[in-house]
């Protein structure tokens, strides 16, 4: 696939502060083009109920916001994303707009990718689009998405869900996890890699399955392991135990253990192994190099062994997915 139009619908004129950080983050990652990157980047579409007419509220926290096109230009897009619905949409205090579920479910039977972030599920599953699949929102508001929506197959312990054409996410910065995986989806790892470099933020958190992250958000962070875990992502080449993980950063190896696993939902092996296959990802869309030597330089031993950890984690062959993502001449 390759970067496309993206069209985001805008609940309300006025967006409160909160929702603020939902919106900014699509428009970051979708709306500010980075050529160097891709060619072209994607072609962002603000669209609300009142187009370019919409005016704010008076009164009300938040910003005003007019946008270039109307919900109608929903069906027209490749993407489609519901950045937040109001609080008192959640509530249950005010209905969604019924133009904006009828401009919903118009773009999504035309084919459009639907995604979610937060409480955006809100407006998927009121259109009828997450009925029968699964999907997550902000931890605050899982237990209502299930209780109003039950056809719908709620899990609150994911940053996000990725079910092929319907991706939703949790709160707030989940939301931004999202939209690299969409990033990667799109155009790669090694455009999405960089991209997260410069958004300073990682690439992608820990994850278990190739579809989902199937972790929840880390219950702690512990600035203490930063230095050991990035000069580990720093020689994958090397035969790295826990141990000598747990002796660079100064603890006995049930410490480590325990500490890496309190901040980041996994154990040393999985994270090491994830490291690995992020390597091997970048090398095959980057260089020309055989599976041997991308297998030996990520650290994975032998081709037949990262063939069989790529296609486990990923669900295709590293020869398949070069073959997508072929290296730029």
């Amino acid at each position: 696939m390759s970067a496309a139009s993206v069209a985001v619908a805008v609940i309300d004129d006025d967006v409160p502060f909160w929702d603020l950080y939902e919106l900014g983050v699509v428009c970051t990652v979708f709306g500010i083009p980075h050529h160097d990157l891709a060619d072209p980047w994607y072609d962002l579409r603000l669209c609300s109920a009142g187009g370019t007419s919409a005016q704010a509220a008076p009164g009300a926290g938040g910003f005003a916001l007019r946008t270039p096109y109307g919900l109608d230009a929903l069906a027209g897009a490749d993407t489609v994303i519901v950045p937040s619905v109001p609080e008192a949409c959640v509530d249950g205090g005010r209905e969604l707009p019924p133009e904006l579920l009828t401009a919903l479910r118009r773009a999504a039977d035309g084919g459009a990718r639907m995604v979610s972030l937060c409480a955006g599920a809100f407006a998927l599953a009121a259109a009828g689009i997450l009925d029968g699949r699964r999907a997550t929102a902000h931890w605050l508001h899982t237990e209502e998405l299930a209780r109003r929506y039950p056809k719908v197959d709620v899990d609150d312990s994911v940053l996000y869900v990725d079910d092929g054409d319907v991706l939703t996410s949790a709160g707030v910065t989940a939301g931004l996890d999202l939209c690299l995986h969409l990033v990667r989806r799109d155009l790669g790892a090694h455009v999405a890699n960089q991209l997260a470099r410069r958004l300073v933020v990682p690439a992608h958190r820990p994850g278990g399955q190739a579809q989902y992250v199937d972790l929840s958000v880390p219950a702690a962070d512990d600035e203490g392991l930063a230095p050991v875990l990035q000069w580990a992502t720093g020689h994958l080449d090397r035969p790295l135990t826990v141990d000598d993980l747990a002796r660079r950063a100064g603890m006995s190896p049930r410490t480590f253990f325990r500490r890496l696993q309190a901040a980041t939902g996994t154990t040393p092996l999985q994270w090491l192994l994830t490291q690995r296959l992020a390597r091997a990802q970048s090398l095959l869309e980057s260089t020309g190099l055989s599976v041997e030597k991308i297998s030996e330089l990520s650290g994975l031993g032998t081709g037949a062994n990262l063939r069989r950890h790529f296609t486990l984690h990923f669900g295709i062959t590293p020869t398949d997915y070069r073959r997508a993502f072929p290296p730029a001449a």
